[in-house]
């Protein structure tokens, strides 16, 4: 079939993500004789700072390992609520949820401990090797996608108004960053440097200046700015000025964690995923129900089929996920649970929201918004921000992949502390996150915001195995969009003959994509549009029609409009690495020999 690239092969280093300079940094990295554990944190710093509208330093990040020695783990660098963030207070301040911007909204950042925590336990360079590209970027400046400046834009009145710390950055002699033009973020590039000063101060032992950089996060001049600026009311999405909940002692306590991975075995394939505190296991339960004649049917039964799926995993979602009370994943994931819900997936779309009762129990959902589709007015595949006046907000964010000459696989999905979370901190050079806004203030659910528990997340990287023996690591940026993207690109590469000895990667990721928003939004204000389906252009117009015909309300977008996938992969028997990475925004790149 036709692709936009070939999928590369090698035996060296393969790297996949969605800014290309992330993907050299990496690949720079493992030609140093680093492994993929130096090389993901080192793409991972970079790209806070070249898609800083995607993901920043005070933001979060899910991983998943696979050590060429051990077993795949799940490193968990998603901070969770603050001790002062209770429905209580929340709805004290008349809020029935939780604003999508501003202080109130921030989590304890996870990211960077997490990064340092793969480097530590699992990386062989210093962090100064790692962090030395992140820091010539910001110092000396990188070409801006067009895509920050965009977002700049939308939200200009309220960086002018209200943010002027923002607009001091990303606002310089009132022009937004232009296509191509040097973009730097000295600020971020003097902490770093001040980080790397007090690490070193340690000593000289690698694990000592990083245990040095992480206590400097926790308890040292990073910590205080970010406590004290979540301290200072901010304007967020309720229209009004807030301050946050973050204090010092979170941050203090905060420390990134390993935990078991969530798996589900579909075809010969087991597939890892974060646990029910992410959107991960949606994936898991879209492969449960598939039906076992899924690769005779033709493209109008076959997306159908994965729709309908779809919704009704995303229902689960909402009604069974998060980090507040037992999710029954045993039950979710079992045959008897999806073979009666595979029975609900009939001739036609549904418009309803159907969650289970795994268990018998009786599922509860959150408040959401009923929100009719209008074709005029959608964007198909909206997976860059769409930020409003107000700085409201559908985030997304990065990924990346890599896979070394050892047999080492990591896969991460970095997001959130974008630009347009929250007012860049004075003397750092980047804003605190808002993932808060995933958590619902309706009490009893396992989504409920409470403090200590981590919010309910979208992000959600994917590593599967053939056996007991890791070979694919893949993900996406896209939110709500992350585990239907995801699906489809890994059922396009399992169910496809092998090309040139391996996977067809690229061929899996240019294929035609799509997604549904038939379920309540993760992102403020958990907007749902029931009987929505949007296509990319080059679907087969006989397709389109015959899923009209079956009740879905059919967008039709350009023919580059859905997904962002990167995957690398290792087949086991030769040592054979690969890549691929998305065309789609003339910016995701592989790299590798």
């Amino acid at each position: 079939m036709f692709t936009t690239r070939p999928t590369l092969q090698g035996t060296f280093g393969m790297v996949s993500s969605t800014h290309w300079l992330a993907s050299a940094a990496a690949m720079a990295v493992l030609e140093d004789g680093g492994n993929a554990f130096d090389a993901a944190v080192a793409a991972g710093f970079t790209l806070q700072v070249v898609e800083p509208h995607l993901n920043g330093p005070a933001g979060e990040v899910p991983i998943i390992l696979a050590p060429a020695d051990g077993p795949v783990r799940v490193l968990c660098g998603q901070g969770p609520a603050p001790a002062g963030a209770s429905v209580g207070h929340y709805r004290s301040l008349g809020l029935s949820l939780v604003p999508g911007t501003g202080p109130l909204a921030a989590a304890v950042p996870g990211a960077f401990d997490a990064w340092l925590l793969l480097l530590r336990d699992h990386g062989t360079r210093s962090l100064a090797d790692v962090l030395r590209f992140a820091i010539g970027y910001a110092e000396y400046g990188h070409p801006a996608v067009e895509q920050v400046g965009s977002t700049v834009e939308t939200v200009r009145e309220l960086f002018e108004k209200e943010w002027t710390s923002s607009a001091e950055l990303y606002l310089p002699d009132g022009r937004a960053p232009q296509p191509g033009a040097l973009l730097t973020n000295p600020a971020l590039a003097a902490t770093w440097r001040r980080l790397l000063r007090e690490a070193e101060a340690a000593g000289s032992g690698r694990e000592a200046q990083i245990e040095a950089a992480r206590r400097t996060w926790r308890e040292g001049f990073i910590a205080e700015a970010l406590a004290a600026f979540a301290a200072s009311p901010a304007m967020d999405t309720s229209g009004e000025r807030h301050a946050g909940t973050l204090t010092g002692d979170d941050l203090a306590g905060f420390s990134a964690h390993y935990e078991e991975p969530a798996t589900y075995t579909w075809n010969g394939w087991t597939v890892a995923k974060p646990g029910p505190w992410s959107q991960g296991p949606v994936f898991l339960q879209q492969l449960a129900l598939l039906p076992e004649d899924l690769g005779s049917l033709d493209q109008a039964d076959y997306v159908h089929t994965l729709v309908e799926g779809g919704k009704l995993a995303m229902a689960d979602r909402e009604a069974w996920y998060g980090d507040a009370a037992e999710v029954p994943l045993g039950a979710l994931l079992s045959p008897s649970y999806n073979d009666a819900r595979r029975a609900l997936i009939g001739d036609q779309a549904s418009y309803d929201l159907r969650p289970g009762s795994p268990d018998g129990r009786a599922p509860r959902l959150a408040e959401y918004v009923l929100q009719p589709q209008d074709p005029k007015e959608d964007a198909p595949g909206a997976g860059e921000p769409t930020v409003g006046s107000d700085g409201a907000t559908r985030g997304d964010t990065c990924h990346l992949d890599v896979v070394d000459r050892w047999g080492n696989l990591v896969s991460a999905t970095p997001s959130g502390g974008w630009l347009q979370s929250n007012p860049v901190v004075p003397g750092l050079g980047f804003p605190l996150g808002t993932r808060l806004q995933m958590a619902s203030l309706t009490p009893g659910l396992p989504s409920t915001l409470t403090p200590g528990r981590r919010p309910r997340t979208t992000l959600s990287p994917s590593l599967a195995l053939r056996g007991d023996r890791p070979v694919l690591a893949f993900g996406t940026p896209g939110g709500d969009q992350q585990d239907q993207w995801s699906l489809h690109f890994f059922l396009a590469a399992a169910l496809r003959p092998l090309v040139r000895g391996g996977l067809d990667l690229q061929g899996a990721i240019d294929a035609p994509n799509w997604h549904t928003e038939g379920f309540p939004s993760s992102f403020h204000p958990r907007r749902s549009r029931p009987g929505s389906l949007f296509v990319e252009s080059r679907f087969d117009p006989g397709t389109v029609e015959r899923l009209r015909r079956r009740g879905h309300q059919v967008t039709v977008g350009g023919p580059w409009s859905e997904g962002r996938l990167c995957a690398v992969a290792r087949d086991p028997e030769t040592g054979v690495l690969s890549a691929g990475a998305n065309p789609r925004g003339m910016q995701g790149y592989a790299a590798g020999r």
